[in-house]
């Protein structure tokens, strides 16, 4: 059959899709792009937080649309599949299967009976969706952090790392098939290896992982700030493959409410861990993720946290009105905040970090940095690409360039920098 797939959601979702892509394609089926050409649909929901919800929900119903044209089977799966399984069957009748999470342990069979297969494996290679030069690697799944505002425990259940030599495989192999830059990818990479191995083993994936030769950059994501400890530190200096970006959610900076929302460690201790990174690594990217209206958040706490960003200054940072769902401890708390008001401090966070963003990226002109080039833009002679300090899939900005040589992509060059914006550098590429 002709399947087209749809992938929503965070990086760790789509890692998911590439693997029952692999799992399809496998199977003799054949993924098509346009979805007025599939037969059958498959989409891999979001059931993070609300806006996620109404996005997969949107997007289920937009693709059953199709049913009108030739698409004979709509097939649901992911995260709101696993939260909602009941409601999506009984609400939505244009779905022909809903497949939780809890089931990808018979997803080939089912996806087998579904799509009319002769065979399909579970053990398939991922099929690399986006850029052929970049790829993750989720190395554990699930959650066992508990905090109180986040449904993933719920959808994925405790944290379930993988063994070293299990990612290994798949890492050697997305490095023969000419990916340059991996990014290792969990709900809590710092915690890797504690169920399975019994202690912290991110420090010896890491020196596992940067002995492949075929890799360029290998970058960590969701790094938490208890558990950046000496060793990791060690690891990720030990080689320039890894880049010194540390992704490290914080949520909040006021320590009443990090304890309200189940979070480890006062801000406090952050700051120590901010100060031993900036020793350790001078070009050290820092970035963060934080939620405004949180239950009972006061505007005096909420202005502690400005002056939080203000002081450590964060390269990056990503920021989200507190989301209310269901089953989690802070769903039934008193002291919701007004969603005006939690709108409001998001809006005047965010303008701060635009001038914090600003004022780091101008302290680039003039330096010339190692860039990936991802994209030719076809209007203008220029290039799109990214350095070391600038996560995949507009995480975070872009280096636009010029070139008097033309540039294959996927490959890296020197760019010097001469402009900057709030969020995207410019500058032209230079010879070595």
């Amino acid at each position: 059959m002709k399947i087209g797939f749809v992938s929503l959601g965070c990086c760790k979702n789509l890692v998911d899709s590439e693997q029952i892509m692999g799992m399809i394609k496998r199977g003799g089926h054949e993924i098509v792009a346009n979805p007025k050409d599939a037969q059958a649909i498959i989409v891999n929901t979001c059931g993070f937080i609300e806006s996620a919800k109404e996005e997969s929900i949107n997007t289920i119903f937009k693709m059953a649309q199709y049913k009108e044209r030739n698409l004979e089977k709509l097939i649901v799966c992911g995260c709101l599949a696993q939260r909602y399984t009941d409601t999506l069957r009984e609400e939505i009748p244009e779905i022909d299967a809903v497949i939780p999470i809890r089931e990808y342990d018979t997803l080939a069979s089912q996806l087998q009976k579904i799509l009319g297969s002769d065979t399909l494996l579970d053990k398939a290679e991922r099929v690399i969706s986006g850029n052929p030069w970049q790829a993750y690697v989720k190395i554990s799944d699930g959650c066992s952090n508990r905090c109180a505002y986040c449904a993933i425990p719920l959808i994925r259940g405790d944290q379930k790392s993988r063994t070293i030599e299990d990612i290994m495989e798949e890492v050697n192999h997305l490095s023969s098939i000419g990916v340059k830059e991996l990014t290792l990818i969990a709900q809590d990479t710092t915690k890797y290896g504690l169920d399975n191995y019994g202690e912290l083993m991110l420090p010896e994936l890491l020196r596992q992982v940067s002995k492949v030769e075929e890799l360029h950059w290998i970058r960590v994501l969701y790094m938490y700030p208890d558990e950046i400890v000496d060793d990791v530190l060690q690891a990720m200096s030990e080689s320039e493959k890894i880049v010194p970006y540390f992704d490290i959610p914080m949520q909040h900076a006021n320590n009443r409410l990090l304890k309200l929302m189940n979070r480890r460690g006062p801000k406090e201790d952050v700051l120590k861990v901010v100060d031993k990174i900036h020793t350790m690594f001078p070009n050290a990217t820092l970035r963060t993720t934080m939620i405004v209206g949180f239950p009972t958040e006061t505007e005096e706490e909420f202005e502690e946290l400005v002056d939080f960003i203000k002081e450590i200054k964060w390269d990056r940072m990503g920021a989200f009105t507190y989301s209310k769902e269901e089953d989690t401890p802070a769903y039934d708390m008193d002291g919701q905040i007004d969603e005006e008001v939690q709108n409001d401090r998001l809006a005047r966070l965010m303008a701060v970090q635009e001038e914090i963003s600003k004022e780091k990226n101008q302290e680039k002109i003039g330096k010339v940095i190692e860039v990936l080039v991802e994209e030719k833009e076809g209007l203008v002679d220029r290039y799109r690409g990214r350095s070391a300090a600038d996560a995949p899939d507009e995480v975070d900005g872009q280096v636009i360039f010029t070139s008097e040589e033309p540039l294959e992509l996927g490959t890296f060059v020197k760019v010097k920098i001469t402009d900057a914006k709030s969020y995207d550098v410019y500058g032209t590429c230079v010879s070595e």
